[in-house]
């Protein structure tokens, strides 16, 4: 049975390890100044949970604002340092990198098989706990630059 608590829940989970992220993930100059833009494909309860950390929070070393914007469409994808990919918009993923192939934005995904189709970061279940696998060639050929301290927590995975 789907339960709503248990999302919600795990959504909070998901939302520990983003903020993480910002700290152990280096982006290029241009994108460590300004507002730290995290995306949401269409509509998810992680939005809610990602609100919550963005007003009590910054991102990275740099201490950037956090902005929490959901996007309805590809076209309005831009300038975000993460984009979230729920279960559901999964499909859109080749789509997303084949129009932002060099765009220096760590996409997170959370479905089975993400990752190895190139997705940087998946989040998967691995006996009853989150983790996440990690896709070093997406997040190379993005000009992100992966922390060993991060590296030492991730599943490696082979992808594109």
């Amino acid at each position: 049975a789907f339960n709503a608590s248990a999302q919600v829940r795990d959504y909070r989970f998901h939302t520990v390890f983003i903020y993480n992220f910002t700290k152990y993930i280096k982006w290029p100059k241009t994108y460590q100044s300004g507002d730290f833009v995290i995306g949401v494909l269409g509509n998810s309860p992680i939005i809610r949970e990602l609100q919550k950390m963005a007003a009590r929070k910054t991102a990275g070393m740099k201490r950037q604002r956090i902005i929490i914007k959901r996007f309805n469409n590809l076209t309005q994808i831009n300038n975000c340092h993460i984009l979230f990919i729920p279960s559901s918009k999964s499909g859109y993923l080749s789509m997303i990198n084949q129009s932002y192939p060099r765009s220096p934005m760590l996409v997170i995904t959370e479905k089975r098989g993400m990752a190895q189709l190139g997705s940087g970061i998946n989040f998967v279940l691995r006996n009853g706990r989150w983790r996440f696998e990690l896709n070093q060639n997406a997040t190379t050929n993005r000009g992100l630059i992966v922390s060993r301290n991060l590296k030492r927590y991730a599943i490696p995975v082979m992808g594109r």
